[in-house]
């Protein structure tokens, strides 16, 4: 019925003012009739009542309930769907002339002319104009709108009912006094059949019995105005179904629609939480930095790192680019299906997974930093403490036995000469003990550097340096106590062996230079580049110049000894010649001197060897560079083609889908490139090159050059699929489509694929849009709902097809909904059950919330929430 309420003025292509004449005429004529004028009563009784019950209001009587003209302005508001005027409220005659006028002006206002009524004789209760008054009322708002095959209205109702009997034999309606006569005598019981007619219509169509059957069959020729009102709630009834009909498969396809998107959205959620829960368990590994002890362990962890950017990483990068390309797809149908965006549980949105990817990539950029730098440190720790080890065990070697010499008491008993030389060869100990002061300092400050650098075995670097630090600060004593004994004794000495402490002086020297130059030829190197090699071998080279002038020293200290010998043979002297001032033999000058003579060549041959080997490692550097210049190019070429093609507007977007395709079938076919890299980066890793001068590319930025054109190429392709999916749904033709890429791209200042706000409001005025503060923000919250500051060209491309797109609203849909409800405020179980296929209908009931306005029944469902709440605009 809600038809009857919302009617729009009507032409059937008859002078208005004839039509009306003719009625009036007829009604002057047939009003006399009594048995008309009481089928009128009760046929327009009961037509008003149908309206005015929807208000809860009634009438009884038709000529004294319309007199004060609150009803009559009532009935006219629920027929029409409007608001009249307020009404008077007194109860003086004028009050109530005054409102009949209200609601006969609203008539007038509606097209329809009143002749011969007057408000005065409605107030005065004049049956005639009342029931005249209301059959015009009939007429404008119940059979004016009634048209078949472009008749008029009353031919048009006349034409239904025929064809609505055709299919009945005997029946031929001709005039409307008689369709319900004809129609009763199908069978042989007129009076039930007319019953069983009226009172099926008021079950099942809502038609109340507006006539008995008695007024119909015992009356020759009754009332054609009665029986057109009453027909014409059968025409209404039977055109409301085929509308619930149309409305509900209105209503099937969106929720078809809407369970759809239901399911993307829970698989969006699936994926996304898997995927988060991926990074939450591997970001803590790439954060912990505590460190292994040694190297072994340390390089185990860089094998696991590589394991983890080689195996479980790529996975997880498509997994992420696949999940964006859902994300997008989901929204793009979302907008064409007129639905609010998809909003994803707190947490879960595309802008927090690319926040938590953002994370695990500088937690996996810091922790190999980290671990090359251990590496480094380790090694640095391993050859600090093979250092400390020679040169303490060279120091504990030098020192053993000297407590036990400086705490003998041979002076005591010794001769002036051997007092004297008691004397000279504690000085010249003394001497050795200053020259070995230095390698003490050494020891001691590599000792703190290991601890420094938390070496693994520092405990036992502590205890050896601090025995050697103990028996230094000893020796230091005992030398201090025997000078002092010998040169209380030194008054009584006179002779002294000028040779033996030459040679003693001399020698002491010359052996702890041999030492050191032993120490040095047997240092352990680090070095990672060809210069440092170089500068070492430099330094060699000036050690060996040195040779000769040691050589010639090494021979005076020899000539020494010879000269004593000489001495003893040419005086026949009879003695121990072993010298008293020193412990230096002449063979263990000899003995090191070949040494150092034998380490010179050891030590060319292995700073020889670390040279080859730092070119080997210049030659993997130029490898790698050489393919890495080449690689990094191309990937940003690529990106620029790929750009090139997003923005290109000469073709179709199939044409640019099959050239995206394309770069897509090269980038994968480049993969190789990409492996082979690896595997040389992997090389360079294992030989501890740390730098690369030939080239600015690492293997990082390569690394997230490919994985960056992996994931243009597929966004890429996404936004042209989308645009497809957005141009078919709504019907966009290739040149709109291009018109809008044109537009986009000359307002598109930056060329990075976005409007900012000031370029699209631009844009805007050169189109035509006249825009105010408000209006541009209200399109701005649609094209930029999260408030970026930037336009996107797909979402350019959704608010022009919404200005023009003729899409579901939630008006629409619960304007179908009513029609199932019989014009009611709710729907009822049993009605979407009995309207709507048995999944949709399920859908609906689980979902409604209860209806608890006016008129609430048990089981009431409000479909208006329900409605609104599929478009975003309110919450169930």
């Amino acid at each position: 019925m809600t038809q009857i309420e919302n009617m729009l003025p009507y032409d059937n292509g008859y002078d208005q003012d004839e039509y009306m004449m003719q009625e009036e005429e007829w009604d002057r004529d047939l009003l006399l009739d009594p048995a008309w004028e009481k089928q009128q009563r009760k046929t327009f009784t009961a037509w008003c009542n149908s309206h005015l019950r929807k208000a809860g209001v009634q009438i009884e009587n038709i000529e004294e309930d319309f007199r004060n003209g609150l009803k009559l302005m009532l009935l006219l508001e629920v027929i029409s769907g409007e608001r009249l005027s307020k009404p008077d409220r007194g109860k003086m005659r004028f009050h109530k002339i005054a409102n009949v006028n209200k609601a006969l002006d609203f008539i007038t206002s509606k097209g329809v002319k009143l002749v011969s009524i007057g408000a005065e004789e409605i107030v005065d209760g004049n049956v005639k104009m009342t029931l005249g008054m209301i059959w015009t009322i009939i007429l404008r708002f119940a059979i004016q709108d009634i048209s078949v095959e472009e008749t008029s209205a009353k031919e048009g109702l006349l034409l239904w009912c025929q064809r609505k009997t055709a299919p009945y034999r005997n029946v031929n309606v001709q005039n409307f006094h008689t369709v319900f006569v004809l129609l009763s005598f199908l069978q042989d019981d007129a009076l039930g059949n007319l019953n069983l007619a009226f009172d099926i219509a008021e079950k099942h169509l809502d038609i109340p019995k507006m006539l008995d059957a008695e007024d119909i069959v015992n009356t020759p020729k009754p009332d054609e105005r009665a029986i057109m009102t009453y027909v014409s709630c059968f025409y209404h009834a039977f055109a409301g179904a085929e509308q619930a009909e149309t409305a509900a498969n209105r209503i099937c396809k969106i929720l078809g629609v809407n369970q759809e998107n239901e399911k993307l959205m829970e698989e969006y959620e699936r994926l996304a939480s898997e995927l988060l829960e991926w990074i939450r368990r591997t970001t803590p590994w790439l954060e912990n930095r505590v460190s292994e002890k040694t190297m072994a362990l340390m390089q185990r962890k860089l094998e696991d790192f590589r394991d983890y950017r080689r195996m479980h990483k790529p996975p997880k990068v498509q997994e992420k680019c696949q999940l964006e390309i859902n994300f997008n797809t989901l929204q793009t149908k979302l907008r064409i299906s007129n639905r609010p965006a998809f909003m994803p549980s707190e947490g879960k949105m595309v802008s927090d997974i690319a926040s938590a990817w953002q994370g695990l990539e500088q937690a996996e950029k810091g922790y190999e930093e980290w671990l090359l730098t251990e590496i480094r440190k380790l090694q640095r720790v391993d050859h600090l403490a093979e250092k400390f080890r020679q040169k303490a065990t060279s120091h504990e070697t030098w020192a053993s036995g000297k407590e036990e010499i400086l705490t003998q008491k041979d002076y005591e008993s010794a001769s002036l000469m051997e007092i004297r030389a008691l004397l000279r060869k504690h000085e010249a100990f003394e001497s050795d003990l200053s020259a070995h002061q230095d390698r003490v300092e050494q020891i001691a400050a590599i000792a703190q550097e290991l601890n420094e650098l938390d070496y693994h075995d520092v405990a036992a670097v502590n205890q050896r340096c601090q025995s050697i630090c103990d028996v230094w600060d000893q020796l230091g004593t005992l030398t201090q106590k025997r000078r002092e004994a010998l040169e209380r004794t030194e008054k009584l000495l006179e002779t002294v062996e000028q040779l033996f402490l030459e040679y003693a002086k001399r020698s002491a020297p010359f052996n702890s230079w041999l030492e050191g130059a032993m120490e040095d030829l047997q240092d352990m190197f680090i070095v990672h580049t060809i210069e440092e090699v170089q500068s070492l071998l430099a330094a060699h080279e000036q050690f060996k110049s040195t040779l000769p002038e040691a050589d010639a020293e090494r021979q005076a200290i020899l000539g020494i000894q010879q000269e004593v010998q000489k001495i003893f043979h040419s005086y026949g002297i009879h003695g121990n010649l072993t010298n008293p001032y020193s412990t230096i033999s002449p063979e263990e000058i000899l003995s090191k001197w070949e040494k150092v003579k034998k380490l010179v060549p050891q030590r060319d041959g292995a700073l020889q060897e670390e040279l080859a080997r730092q070119h080997g490692n210049e030659r993997l550097r130029r490898q790698f560079a050489a393919q890495a210049n080449l690689i990094g190019p191309w990937i940003q070429t690529r990106m620029e083609e790929i750009g090139r093609c997003s923005l290109e507007i000469g073709g179709t977007l199939e044409d640019q889908m099959t050239q995206l395709k394309q770069y897509e079938h090269v980038i994968i076919s480049y993969k190789p490139n990409i492996d082979k890299l690896e595997g040389d980066h992997q090389l360079i890793q294992e030989s501890l090159i740390f730098d690369n001068k030939h080239t600015n590319y690492t293997m990082e930025h390569i690394r997230v050059g490919w994985e960056l054109l992996l994931t243009t190429v597929a966004r890429t392709i996404n936004d042209i699929e989308t645009q497809i999916l957005t141009r078919d749904a709504k019907g966009i033709s290739q040149e709109q489509m291009n018109e809008f890429r044109s537009s986009f791209n000359h307002f598109d200042r930056k060329k990075n694929g976005a409007m900012d706000t000031d370029d699209f409001r631009a844009c805007l005025i050169s189109m035509g849009y006249d825009l105010g503060e408000v209006e541009f923000a209200r399109i701005m919250m649609l094209v930029d709902p999260n408030a970026t500051g930037v336009v996107t060209f797909q979402s350019f491309i959704d608010f022009m097809t919404r200005e023009t797109a003729d899409t579901d609203t939630s008006e629409q849909v619960v304007a179908s909904f009513r029609i199932l409800a019989a014009d009611k405020s709710y729907i009822l179980i049993d009605e979407l059950r009995r309207e709507l296929p048995r999944d949709q209908a399920e859908y609906c009931i689980s979902r409604m919330p209860p209806y608890t306005g006016p008129g609430a029944v048990p089981g009431a469902l409000d479909y208006t929430a329900f409605s609104t709440a599929l478009y975003g605009e309110s919450d169930l």
